[in-house]
């Protein structure tokens, strides 16, 4: 009976250490695959982020040519005498 006990427990001990060890390996690699997804992830969200800023500086360029436009078509048609008299 003793035998059997400590070939179990030398088996037991072997199978401990090796699932040890694997997961020791497997966690760097994790790690690492988490570092390099994070890494490109956060490329995108700038990518994202500039393309955003862009956006708003252009619409704002948009909605200030708009206003000229109008400004200047208004300049125009009282130059040809074409004003709205209310009638």
């Amino acid at each position: 009976m003793g035998e059997n006990l400590l070939i179990a427990l030398v088996s037991g001990g072997v199978t401990l250490a090796v699932c040890l060890i694997n997961n020791f390996l497997q966690q760097g690699r994790t790690r690492a695959l988490l570092e390099y997804k994070l890494s490109e992830l956060t490329q995108r969200v700038n990518k994202h982020n500039d393309l955003v800023e862009r956006t708003y500086r252009l619409e704002e360029q948009v909605s200030l040519s708009d206003e000229r436009l109008k400004e200047l078509t208004r300049r125009l048609d009282k130059l040809e005498g074409k004003e709205d008299c209310g009638c």
